[in-house]
């Protein structure tokens, strides 16, 4: 289960990223409002659109 939350942890994705107008992260996906309003309320609902951010997650992984 740990795992799971890692993968759908927002702050290791790569479209989460730092606005500068907002002054904030937020989510660089464009999602329909079912979508945004799922992911918001359910706890064990994981993102469709989630991608690591890790660029060197792979390396770790060969060495």
């Amino acid at each position: 289960m740990a795992k799971n939350t890692q993968r759908g942890s927002c702050e290791t994705c790569t479209y989460y990223t730092y606005d500068e107008e907002y002054e904030s992260y937020m989510c660089d996906v464009n999602m329909d409002e079912d979508e945004y309003m799922r992911l918001i309320s359910d706890q064990h609902y994981q993102c469709p659109y989630y991608r690591n951010g890790d660029d060197y997650r792979i390396v770790r992984h060969q060495m």
